[in-house]
């Protein structure tokens, strides 16, 4: 029995020991292997590998996926006019040569990202403060990344990495700059709106004299056109009478005292006291009353 469990215990440890010499490289990663704290080897190719067991050796997998460096705070970069200027980055790199990304910086990422942002804001600053604000925001923004990362390239080489992209996230001004800029917006805005209302009020008050004006017009052509209608009328009303008359001078006078009984007698309250005998009721004593 004792046999057989020292059997069983010798083979696991052969296996331990058989394990320990076995490990897979992914296809994203690569592979250092240490011996004694030096670097025996590199492996670069995927699959299943072998090595010594520990302590002899030891494997230490390194990403070699493109990484992303952010800015890691925002500090303000003086343009060429003396304006300054806050500039949010962002770097893509990664490792070419691993055996010297691992003596410059150890196998933590961490490492590299804490030494490389202070030089990628270095080669920002010396970019900006040659050019002007409209260059940087607008006209140049291109170029200056461009130039970025020309001057990051020497650099990089020092720690095993490519930096293969730079980009520039945001520009903005730095926050005093932008309050004032901001008031300063502020007062242009509400003074083209006040010129907007003072002149709409002008126009208004324009339009409306010119209405009052046309109205004015309007109705003193129309009471001239209405004089001239009725005193057209007039005219010819008298002229009918005229003619009317001057055809038959009783039946005009008649017509006339039947006017004046019309005009006198309008309402059943009227009183009148008059002679009955006088030229008034001429009309209504007939043809043969006594003149």
């Amino acid at each position: 029995m004792n046999r057989i469990a020292a059997i069983v215990a010798g083979a696991l440890v052969v296996l331990m020991l058989l394990s320990s010499t076995l490990f897979i490289v992914d296809q994203r990663q690569f592979a250092a292997v240490y011996a004694l704290g030096e670097i025996k080897e590199v492996i670069t190719e995927p699959g299943l590998k072998f090595k010594m067991p520990p302590p002899l050796q030891n494997v230490v997998m390194l990403d070699r996926r493109v990484q992303t460096l952010d800015s890691p705070e925002s500090r303000p970069i003086f343009t060429a006019e003396k304006k300054s200027l806050v500039i949010d980055w962002l770097i893509k790199w990664r490792i070419v040569e691993p055996r010297q990304f691992i003596r410059n910086n150890g196998s933590d990422l961490r490492n590299i990202e804490n030494r490389l942002s202070p030089i990628v804001q270095a080669a920002f600053n010396e970019e900006v403060t040659k050019r002007t604000v409209l260059a940087v925001l607008a006209t140049e923004r291109e170029k200056v990344m461009q130039d970025v990362r020309a001057r990051l390239a020497d650099e990089a080489k020092q720690f095993g990495i490519e930096v293969v992209d730079v980009r520039i996230k945001r520009v903005d001004f730095a926050s005093n700059i932008t309050d004032s800029v901001y008031r300063r917006m502020e007062s242009e805005r509400k003074r083209v709106a006040n010129e907007a209302r003072s002149t709409g009020a002008a126009e208004g008050e324009k339009i409306r004299a010119d209405a009052d004006r046309q109205r004015e017009v309007i109705v003193s052509e129309a009471y001239r056109d209405a004089q001239k209608v009725k005193g057209e009328g007039d005219a010819k009303a008298s002229a009918l009478y005229a003619d009317a008359f001057g055809r038959d001078p009783q039946f005009a006078q008649f017509y006339r005292q039947l006017d004046a009984y019309r005009a006198s007698f309008s309402k059943k309250s009227d009183v009148m006291v008059v002679d009955p005998s006088s030229d008034f009721f001429k009309a209504m004593r007939g043809p043969g009353a006594g003149k």
